[in-house]
């Protein structure tokens, strides 16, 4: 790419329609296009999930100049972003913008500073955000940098700005481009890679004439000179790909910055395993061609995205396997290598009696038409795919009726396993019942006023806590909760259920309508969403509601829904 000045060649179409096509599921009327696109960066470059990345976000401009806020735990700094989006391709940005906004990473140089911001900032969503992050008690804990997002690149005074501050970072077109994970990838690199071992051992082990390993630590600088990982397309054959913001990465990242541990680095870290066409060495240099990565994906995303902080001790044990591309061996040599990686909670319940159970439940009822997926990357044939991850958080909101901590997704295979699945009343067939009646709340909620409201993932779990407590209110309603299988289980009935809780979300619309179209524009909805006695005082008030309106005749019972349906 030739920046600046020349048109850019880019693997993904970064031009403002484009993007704004791609920006689009989390544009609203009340959030800025800067503040959308923010969104979309944070979900494809940070790996953070919408909820996380719209709650690190402010929907408006003006906000001291600070547009996000993230906690970057992996590389122990505090993020704070401004985002601009352009219609001019041809334009750059400047020296002007970057100073302006150097100007507002001041005011992060220390806790009373900050907290001048804050004061003066009054109701602006940047204050709620500092407040809710704890930015304040951070400070002395993470470095401050800021990161300047922008689908055009810099002229040469703004180039020249970024060289003398190298606390802010420019994502600009260029590296959008560059580092944009693609569809389609490529297991088998072309061309070749060279590790320098002079001055090591290799331990060489000889299956048979086309298959043999050689094992050695080599220089982390190395590494990440392979080709693919920018887009990923090294870790094609993986079981998975890079993991983002996890525990284990958080570790590896946290390692890497703490230059005494790099020495000592081979001696607590799993290694990397490499496949290739070839692997040949002499005393001094090994040789590769045609390789991929099957395990070390996420050690080798840490390194790239740290590789500032390689030094020359910092050293992986790597295991260099000439195997036939796509041979049995090749296949079980992945999937083995993969079997070695860290797992999260919800991979340790995977294979739990549970959910085997619930698997088969749902093979059993609803082959073809529902699916229950327990662990990430499983392939599903035909029919929709529920998540049990997003079965749990379902379960904690209608069942448990705790819609306010369904942020907290760790719990569901964490602490509160037993509690969510571990109950006679969890199958299939509640499952089933719980998608649907979630899936009506979702298409009643693009209705809502409150568009920012509407989207937010929080506020479908409130609902279906709602939902809960008016389906409480009636026999029909109970006998819902108490036998799902007889409501969804056969597609006659289950279309009838359809209906059914297609009128009632859009009752319930309706009416948190009402409750929230006089909400200031600065209403913090992402605060609100998990607090317990908000929360609780909004169903409460949507369910009083209701009753009241059934009282009158104006809404239809549950019975009502049903028999007409």
């Amino acid at each position: 790419m030739n920046f600046p000045g020349g048109p850019v060649a880019m693997p993904i179409d970064l031009r403002y329609s484009a993007l704004l096509a791609r920006i689009k599921p989390y544009q609203s009327a009340r959030r800025s296009e800067s503040a959308a696109f923010l969104i979309w960066y944070l979900v494809n470059y940070y790996r953070l999930d919408e909820l996380e990345a719209t709650d690190c976000v402010c929907d408006q401009s003006g906000d001291k100049g600070i547009d996000g806020i993230y906690i970057n735990e992996g590389a122990g700094t505090i993020d704070v972003f401004q985002s601009k989006i352009s219609q001019r391709a041809a334009a750059r940005v400047g020296d002007k913008q970057l100073r302006e906004f150097a100007g507002t990473l001041t005011q992060f140089r220390s806790a009373p500073a900050l907290q001048n911001l804050m004061a003066s900032a009054g109701d602006a969503q940047a204050n709620a955000l500092i407040a809710r992050l704890a930015v304040v008690d951070r400070l002395g804990e993470y470095e401050v940098r800021g990161v300047f997002v922008c689908n055009l690149e810099l002229d040469a005074n703004g180039a020249a700005f970024l060289a003398a501050h190298p606390a802010i970072k420019f994502a600009g077109i260029a590296e959008l481009a560059e580092s944009y994970i693609s569809d389609q990838k490529d297991p088998i690199q072309s061309g070749v890679a060279e590790f320098d071992i002079s001055g090591l051992t290799v331990a060489d082990y000889v299956v048979d004439a086309g298959t043999s390993a050689s094992i050695v630590p080599v220089l982390a600088s190395d590494l990440i000179k392979l080709s693919g990982i920018a887009d990923q397309s090294l870790f094609s054959v993986n079981v998975r790909a890079d993991l983002g913001n996890t525990a284990v990465n958080r570790a590896i990242a946290s390692s890497i910055r703490q230059h005494s541990l790099h020495k000592a680095f081979p001696l607590f870290h799993n290694g990397v395993t490499v496949l290739a066409k070839t692997v040949r060495h002499d005393e001094d240099t090994l040789r590769i061609e045609g390789y991929y990565v099957v395990n070390g994906c996420q050690s080798l995303n840490s390194l790239y995205d740290h590789r500032a902080m390689i030094s020359p001790d910092l050293r992986l044990l790597t295991k260099f396997i000439q195997v036939e591309a796509g041979s049995a061996l090749a296949g079980l040599i992945t999937n083995y290598s993969n079997n070695q990686n860290g797992v999260k909670a919800r991979d340790f319940k995977s294979n739990h009696p549970i959910q085997t159970r619930l698997q088969h439940e749902f093979k059993k009822h609803y082959r073809g038409s529902y699916a229950l997926a327990v662990k990430r990357g499983e392939p599903i044939n035909g029919g929709v795919t529920i998540s049990n991850e997003v079965a749990g958080l379902m379960m904690i909101a209608f069942d448990l009726g705790e819609p306010w901590t369904t942020h907290r997704k760790y719990q569901v295979f964490d602490e509160r396993y037993n509690e969510v699945f571990g109950r006679p009343e969890v199958s299939a067939d509640k499952i089933v019942m719980l998608y649907e009646i979630a899936a009506a709340l979702e298409l009643g909620l693009r209705q809502l006023s409150n568009e920012l409201l509407g989207k937010y993932v929080l506020t479908k779990y409130v609902m279906l806590l709602a939902v809960r407590k008016i389906l409480d209110l009636s026999e029909a309603g109970r006998a819902m909760i108490a036998r799902p299988q007889d409501y969804v289980r056969r597609e006659e009935e289950r279309a009838r259920f359809r209906a059914t809780v297609d009128e009632l979300a859009a009752w319930l619309v309706i009416d948190l309508n009402f409750e929230t179209q006089e909400l200031p524009p600065d209403f913090d909805y992402r605060d609100k969403l998990r607090d317990k006695d908000y929360v609780s005082g909004l169903v409460k008030t949507l369910v009083v509601s209701y009753s009241k309106d059934l009282l009158r005749k104006k809404t239809a019972s549950v019975e009502t829904l049903w028999a007409r349906s």
